[in-house]
């Protein structure tokens, strides 16, 4: 057994019950009562996972403060509604399932504690799925689509205007009104792609749940295989979808496997489209300002770097990651995009005489 990997899920089972407890203060109605329930239902994690190091003979560390990711969460709360807080701390629930399905499957912990195990993975996927219908219910499921949406335009606009650059070095506004035609492009093609994307999937969506509804009334055992079968196909560990199987009531689970069809289409790809366009703005704009583009490059390279940064550290902050090495990884990303397309156009100027 790794001894600091059970440390790790103690405090970040502590780290949760602390942080759950903190914003249930912020929420009101259902949802503030549900969010003291997984308090506690964290804290009873975190002493199961106590009860393995004792076993071990380790002492489980004191955690009564939360990380520095955690307590930015707790201080965005006091000014953002935890609603949508809660639409983000999805993904954090995802990895934990992950990661303790993994160490499940080491096979390191005696019967008793791996059945116990098994129940808090239940649990961890009871919370994920309660956050994400919180968020379809408010109305914020779109918020990290947006986020990533956002990212995109920004990354491709900041490859394009970078390698018109080197191309226009002397003519800044003409780069500006190209990078801008090309985001307004790609706003549109995103936006129609998601406005499809959505309704081919409530098409599907609608068409797949009548047909497991017609399945358990009239063999229910089939219907039993097939619900298996996509609860396998979204992700889901197959002992875990077993159980789910064995414990859940058929209609429940056709509910939640075919949940998500009542999103707007239109909605959708108005979020996505102006997600792109607000990336588009911070690269852009400084080739409207000033007279050169190779004096407004390193001021879109700086804006769009800190949005990168800045994107890539939220990302990071709600999945449970390192969030220097995320808003890293993001950085770099970007930054290379630009300077690959800076060649390609000083490479292209010097074939064709563009611009000289």
């Amino acid at each position: 057994m790794e001894v600091e990997k059970v440390v790790s899920f103690y405090i970040g089972e502590m780290e949760d019950y602390l942080l759950y407890r903190e914003l249930s203060e912020r929420a009101k109605g259902e949802l503030c009562q549900k969010l003291r329930e997984i308090a506690e239902m964290e804290r009873e994690h975190a002493l199961f996972w106590k009860k393995v190091l004792t076993r071990a003979g380790v002492n489980p560390p004191e955690v009564k403060e939360l990380s520095a990711g955690k307590k930015l969460i707790v201080l965005l709360s006091k000014v953002i509604n935890p609603a949508l807080l809660i639409s983000l701390l999805e993904t954090g629930e995802s990895g934990t399932v992950k990661e303790y399905f993994s160490f499940l499957n080491e096979g390191s912990l005696p019967a008793e504690e791996r059945t116990h195990l098994r129940r808090i993975i239940l649990d961890e996927i009871e919370h994920e799925t309660f956050f994400s219908e919180e968020a379809k219910n408010l109305g914020l499921s779109n918020v990290r689509d947006f986020v990533l949406g956002m990212n995109d335009g920004l990354v491709e606009i900041l490859g394009t205007v970078t390698g018109l650059s080197a191309v226009y070095p002397d003519k800044p506004f003409l780069v500006a009104v190209s990078g801008s035609v090309v985001g307004v492009a790609g706003a549109l093609s995103m936006g129609i792609g998601a406005f499809v994307s959505v309704r081919s999937q409530k098409q599907v969506n609608q068409a797949l749940r009548e047909k497991l509804k017609i399945l358990s009334e009239v063999a229910p055992e089939k219907a039993k295989v097939k619900l298996k079968e996509e609860l396998i196909e979204r992700g889901l560990p197959e002992e875990v979808a077993e159980r789910l199987i064995k414990e859940e009531d058929i209609k429940n689970l056709i509910q939640i496997i075919t949940a998500g069809g009542e999103e707007s289409e239109l909605r959708s790809a108005l979020f996505t489209g102006s997600a792109y366009i607000l990336g588009v703005l911070f690269p852009v704009l400084p080739f409207f300002i000033f007279p050169s583009s190779l004096v407004a490059l390193p001021v879109s390279l700086l804006l769009a770097g800190g949005v990168l940064s800045g994107v890539g550290g939220l990302i990071a902050l709600f999945s449970g990651i390192d969030t220097k090495k995320k808003a890293g990884e993001m950085l770099g990303a970007g930054l290379s995009a630009a300077g690959l397309s800076f060649l390609f156009g000083k490479l292209l100027q010097s074939f064709t005489g563009i611009g000289l």
